[in-house]
């Protein structure tokens, strides 16, 4: 038990450690003038990513300014404005450097006409070729995959998610928990993206690390025949922390931006690509535990609190870079 429990706190601490590696770069193009744009490359100020990172743009682009750098909130920041002779349109954007990462790219093009185009590059497939515009459906598709990539690489979440199946185990309270946590985050992504309400960010972010400490005690404390305000009403836990994790993932979105012609439809993709994700995580694990309940006889109290334990030692080490702004 010792050395499965040691191994789970390396994992854990390797994925913190690692945090900041699998955040996407991100690339804003906004036209400010016809065929004239202003541009900001922002890079994770981790190492190795800072320096190997570059936005690569159309040859018909040439610089109207010097870059400005910055380093801000745990990011490498690039300003400058460019003009494209002819557009945007059928040039080729590339990321240098993205193939050697585990990272991905975010590309926003904000035309003057209020139509947007987004891009999600992968280290095997750091190019794309600027359409000028996009359709519905390849916005829907594109925010719906944003989603789904959100909530998966959003380790933070999904352990919340974690500490709430060890927590419960009536699957429908589990159903009726989770539909809870859904319900909430839908709420304050919604009204956040929209504008209608916000928090900063680096609480939110810090609060979020919190709500993973408290689930854990929770699991730490639980005692048969003892019931707590997390046993006997778990929905109304999840809901009220689900308020804070929707300002989470409402921070990833406002980062891209919603296009002006296809807010509606761009925010609910998002959020169904989110459910989607958060879903597919749900179904696999509960899948694995299945497995390993049939492989290997565990104590069910032990196994739980090992959980509880390898849980929150990870929300306490990003608990501190967060309340420092280091964006962990």
């Amino acid at each position: 038990m010792g050395r499965i429990f040691a191994f789970l706190l390396a994992v854990l601490l390797a994925a913190a450690a690692r945090a900041h590696e699998v955040r996407p770069a991100y690339l804003d193009m906004r036209e400010t003038a016809t065929d004239t744009f202003a541009v900001v490359w922002k890079v994770p100020a981790q190492g190795e990513m800072r320096l190997g990172l570059h936005a690569r743009l159309p040859a018909a682009c040439a610089e109207n300014s010097e870059p400005v750098r910055s380093i801000e909130q745990g990011a490498y920041f690039e300003r400058w404005n460019v003009a494209c002779a002819g557009g945007l349109k059928g040039g080729e954007i590339n990321i240098d450097g993205l193939k050697s990462t585990l990272t991905e790219a975010l590309v926003r093009i904000e035309y003057a006409s209020g139509d947007t185009e987004l891009a999600r590059l992968l280290p095997d497939r750091p190019r794309f070729v600027a359409a000028g515009t996009q359709t519905s459906i390849e916005v829907a598709r594109t925010y719906f995959l944003f989603g789904v990539d959100h909530i998966l690489s959003g380790l933070d979440h999904l352990l919340f998610v974690l500490a709430l199946i060890l927590l419960l185990r009536n699957r429908w309270m589990l159903l009726k928990t989770i539909t809870a946590f859904t319900i909430a985050h839908s709420i304050t992504l919604a009204g956040a993206s929209l504008g209608y309400f916000s928090l900063p960010q680096r609480p939110v972010e810090a609060t979020i690390a919190l709500s993973i400490a408290f689930v854990a005690r929770e699991l730490v404390k639980t005692e048969p025949g003892g019931r707590r305000l997390s046993e006997s009403y778990p929905w109304l836990v999840a809901f009220a922390f689900g308020l804070l994790h929707g300002f989470g993932f409402a921070g990833a979105l406002k980062e891209t931006g919603l296009p002006q012609s296809d807010v509606p439809l761009s925010l609910l993709t998002f959020n169904l690509g989110v459910e989607a994700g958060q879903t597919i995580f749900v179904a696999a694990i509960l899948v694995l535990f299945r497995i390993g309940a049939a492989l290997v006889a565990l104590p069910l109290a032990p196994t739980r609190r090992l959980g509880a334990y390898a849980i929150g030692t990870a929300s306490m080490l990003w608990l501190v870079p967060r309340i420092a702004g280091l964006g962990i």
